[in-house]
């Protein structure tokens, strides 16, 4: 059994990672191929596409944040200084920072340690049954569910861009799922990675979260709770940590997400723009391997095929290993007044909010992410990604994917 990174290391940047799957698709494949995008399409004020700035740790061990949300911290009572030693941890409402200006995430090295990352909890976001149905004017009918497969192991072979978002929150560490994904102004060495609003952002009446970190392929083979005790770091994490020191979510997320998706659910994605801990090559380079984002897929009836991945955590999961599910999907809404979502079944629960794929021409591209489900996790509804997402993905692309 391999340990190390070592053995697998020198392969990992001129690898063709692929995704297999069951059921109506045969196979998903992720190229390790640059991004041959050259567009720049205008994203100013489309969709309520917000970006938020973080801040970094430099050399002298000390959190550097920049002057404007250093002013902003202030203005809200924070000390700067003791933000790394701790200050994090004070979730005080009129200390817990909302707007899209004032997300701030300095690295604190070594704080998500094996130990601590396998006892972050699912970030749940449950619809109540009476809400299920939604209005059938718009919602197809409920699909049958569809069972869970693990993924093959080693991830870094078979789903390397998939892993873990990891963040804290005010009821403790708290875990996600996400998404390598190319960044078009800046092929071949993206540092983007697509996930849920509900993993950056409480929503409605909350802020941001904190300490926000991305793992891809993480447990990398599928090791249970008493084989990880003594794992090498390396199988843990083969890619190491990824910090967010920047992240974007819609605003309708912020003002209208809830609990239960609310009204936010169909605006319930968000962009991270990652930094390792150490180490200069960037995500992409690093993994090999990231998937295009179809910002104008159609709507469920004419789609034939949808592929769910993530890190299922709640039970019977432990959010230890990598799970799929791929069927075909249909409309869901929870309001007429609301943007058609899509829906498939599936039985992966609480913290496998990552990515959704399909194959257009041959090529897997990444189409939507998990944001609600029922109580009883026989599906998955994710939103439909257009324009006020891809504004969202253009301005973090532009903005901050060179930095």
């Amino acid at each position: 059994m391999r340990s190390t990174r070592t053995s697998s290391a020198r392969r990992r940047g001129r690898r063709r990672t692929a995704l297999a799957a069951t059921g109506l698709v045969a196979a998903l494949t992720l190229t390790a191929t640059a991004c041959n995008d050259s567009g720049n399409n205008d994203a100013n004020g489309k969709g309520g596409a917000t970006a938020s700035q973080a801040a970094g740790s430099g050399g002298d061990g000390k959190v550097h944040v920049p002057a404007d949300i250093a002013n902003k911290l202030k203005e809200h009572g924070i000390d700067v200084d003791q933000w790394q030693n701790g200050g994090w941890k004070n979730w005080d409402k009129d200390k817990w920072l909302s707007a899209a200006k004032d997300f701030v995430n300095p690295v604190i090295k070594g704080l998500w340690k094996p130990e601590r990352m396998k006892s972050a909890k699912e970030a749940n976001k449950t619809v109540a049954t009476k809400d299920a149905s939604a209005d059938q004017g718009v919602s197809d009918p409920a699909p049958q569910p569809v069972q869970a497969q693990a993924e093959k192991t080693p991830y870094h072979e078979h789903a390397a861009p998939v892993g873990k978002v990891f963040f804290d929150s005010p009821e403790g560490p708290m875990v996600c799922s996400g998404t390598v994904v190319k960044d078009v102004n800046h092929p071949g060495k993206s540092n983007l990675v697509w996930t849920a609003g509900h993993c950056v952002h409480a929503g409605e009446g909350g802020g941001w979260y904190r300490n926000i970190a991305f793992v891809p392929a993480y447990n990398d083979l599928g090791k249970t709770a008493s084989e990880l005790s003594d794992a090498d770091p390396a199988e843990v994490a083969p890619y190491g940590a990824w910090w967010a020191d920047w992240a974007s979510t819609s605003n309708q997320w912020i003002q209208g997400g809830s609990e239960t998706g609310g009204a936010g659910a169909a605006y319930d994605y968000a962009v991270l723009h990652v930094k390792p801990e150490s180490g200069s090559k960037s995500l992409e380079e690093t993994v090999g391997a990231a998937l295009d984002v179809d910002f104008s897929a159609p709507s469920a009836p004419q789609v034939t095929t949808m592929g769910a991945w993530g890190y299922p955590a709640a039970p019977p999961y432990s959010g230890l290993k990598m799970f799929r599910c791929v069927d075909r999907p249909v409309r869901f809404s929870l309001s007429p007044s609301l943007p058609t979502m899509y829906r498939i079944g599936c039985t992966m629960t609480g913290g496998s909010s990552g990515g959704w794929f399909r194959v257009v021409g041959g090529r897997t591209e990444l189409v939507s992410n998990t944001s609600i489900g029922p109580s009883d996790n026989t599906w998955l509804a994710g939103p439909q990604l257009g324009r006020g997402a891809e504004a969202l993905y253009e301005n973090m692309s532009r903005t901050y994917g060179g930095r």
